[in-house]
């Protein structure tokens, strides 16, 4: 409602404006049109019968000009047809991979070339639409040799990718746009031969009057001055009427010529600036309206998502405490099960602060403690709090073979390979291996996670790290979550100055990683997993500290990956 006032004025204002430039000459507007349409009567009668011979030759030229436009148009629906059976032969043999189905794509291709060549010959009159015919052509011959050749070559050669290329959407688009060139080319044509063939019927009409009825000429003349006025007059009031009805009826697209005389053009020119304003103001009320229904999906989603996401935690909890109640258990390990509980307590109420720690990283105010952060510690903890969420997978820890550490807040870098850890779980349904591997490189803290689950999809690579985004194996496996936790983890991460990625295949597994400035890495001397990573569950392996050979091959294979997955975070290549 902040541009009523403006639009108003614009409004206000237009009509005053227009009327203003065509009043140079009209006088007192329809009188004087009248009067000099009665003028023009006059003068018509000292020019009937030269008009006679004119109008003869000129109905044979329109008469012409309008078979040739029926003949451009039906070459252009052939050329069209042609160009969609290239279309769907390609996409038809895509998706069946039976050369039957190219029969009509071969046929398309034989027949095209004569049908461009007839429709730019025939559009040699019109430099319009002939500019637009040698348009169409270089577009069908792009697509054609760039595009459709290609794809039944590659198909014939590579079989297996054709689901996939069938449900590419890039032959569609050229082929759409291809088709909206063939709707102004043929809306164009069908417009100049329906002017062609109204021209060729008047001048018929004209001819046989002057030619029959010499002495009527001026009774014809006159009735040629009320039709004049009928139209000037009567029926761009009769059209602003019916327009009024139906914008009253819901349609704001409504809109008139603005060529009427006098105060009939100033009218229509107010009429169609108010159309204008309303329909600026309806489709602002209907966007807003929009947005708040859109808002209160979101809000919705959020809450049940939330919901589910809690009982992970919860869950660890009451296992945890349940089993610390039905066993005798050595203080040891009560004392390390408490602590897992504790850190799961602690998770849960970060996880009912996501939506605030959202909050914060979008206005740059998340608070980070910066304290000594022993990796492998948290690696091992975390393994074996999120080990028991799932008797059908067993976690592997590959611990690094020297102290691990970093600076910055134990329980974001907790937070960040916890969601690392239940993604893994949650998007691996059939159960499997999940690796962690830790290691030093240089002044770098390397952490990889490796599931054998169902990966991500290529298309939606690129929105993994958007805000609510969970994509549709998420949804449709009904795999709890919020769309909030890789977000968060790429913010906490990159606040601690350092980098998170991934390397994805659908239906081969993720493997997730992340490298943060190590602290004092090569202070500390080199600890025995055994001795600093004790991991008391069942489903929970832990792999000799051993040399990664390679290392450096490691690392520089997944900077290149975190180089083109961050291309494609940008839109540009996945």
């Amino acid at each position: 409602m902040s541009q009523a006032g403006p639009d108003a004025e614009a409004f206000a204002g237009s009509g005053e404006s227009n009327g203003e430039s065509r009043r140079s000459w009209t006088g007192s507007g329809l009188v004087a049109r009248i009067a000099f349409s009665a003028i023009a009567v006059a003068i018509g009668l000292a020019i009937v019968f030269a008009v006679l011979f004119l109008a003869i030759v000129s109905l044979h030229q329109r008469s012409l000009d309008a078979r040739r436009s029926q003949q451009v148009i039906a070459t252009a629906n052939q050329l069209q047809t042609f160009v969609i059976d290239l279309e769907t032969g390609a996409r038809g043999f895509a998706l069946t991979r039976n050369e039957r189905y190219l029969d009509p794509w071969r046929r398309a291709q034989a027949l095209y070339p004569g049908a461009i060549a007839t429709l730019v010959q025939l559009t040699r009159d019109n430099g319009l639409q002939h500019r637009r015919a040698l348009a169409i052509k270089n577009e069908i011959q792009v697509y054609f040799s760039d595009y459709s050749v290609p794809l039944v070559d590659f198909l014939r050669r590579n079989p297996a990718e054709a689901p996939s290329v069938a449900t590419d959407a890039r032959g569609r688009n050229q082929v759409e746009a291809i088709r909206q060139q063939f709707e102004r080319f043929i809306a164009t044509e069908k417009a100049l031969s329906a002017a062609r063939n109204g021209a060729a019927r008047a001048t018929t009409r004209n001819s046989l009057v002057v030619g029959g009825i010499g002495l009527g000429a001026a009774l014809f003349l006159i009735l040629i001055g009320a039709i004049y006025v009928n139209r000037a007059v009567a029926r761009p009031v009769r059209l602003t009427a019916a327009a009024a009805a139906r914008i009253a009826g819901g349609d704001l697209s409504e809109r008139l010529d603005t060529d009427g005389p006098g105060e009939v053009g100033q009218l229509e020119r107010t009429f169609n600036t108010m159309a204008a304003y309303l329909e600026r103001t309806v489709a602002d009320l209907e966007e807003r309206n929009q947005t708040l229904f859109e808002s209160e999906q979101v809000k919705s989603e959020l809450v049940s998502n939330v919901s589910h996401e809690l009982r992970t935690p919860l869950a660890s909890v009451l296992g945890f405490s349940s089993l610390m109640l039905d066993r005798d258990l050595p203080p040891e390990e009560t004392k390390r099960y408490l602590e897992v509980i504790r850190s799961e307590a602690r998770r849960l109420a970060a996880l009912l602060n996501d939506l605030l720690d959202l909050q914060r990283v979008e206005q740059e105010a998340l608070d980070l403690r910066n304290e000594e952060v022993d990796l492998n510690e948290l690696l091992a903890t975390q393994v074996t709090l999120y080990s028991a969420q799932s008797d059908e997978h067993e976690l592997k820890f590959q611990p690094a073979d020297e102290a691990l550490s970093v600076r910055g807040d134990r329980d974001r870098l907790a937070q960040v390979v916890g969601n690392l850890l239940s993604n893994a779980i949650k998007y691996s349904p059939d159960g499997g291996v999940v690796e962690v591997t830790a290691t030093l490189i240089g002044d770098e803290a390397w952490i990889w996670v490796r599931d054998e689950g169902l990966g991500i999809p290529g298309g939606h690579q690129e929105q993994i790290f958007t805000k609510f985004f969970r994509g549709d194996v998420g949804r449709e496996l009904g795999i709890a979550g919020t769309g909030l936790g890789l977000v968060l983890a790429r913010q906490i991460v990159e606040a601690h100055g350092g980098e998170i990625g991934f390397d994805s295949e659908s239906g081969r597994g993720s493997t997730f990683w992340l490298q943060l400035p190590a602290s004092h890495a090569r202070e500390h001397e080199a600890q025995e997993p055994s001795e600093r990573l004790p991991v008391p569950c069942r489903r929970v392996t832990t792999v000799a500290a051993e040399k990664l050979e390679g290392g450096r091959d490691v690392v520089a294979r997944t900077r290149a990956a975190r180089e083109t997955v961050g291309r494609g975070n940008d839109g540009m290549e996945v």
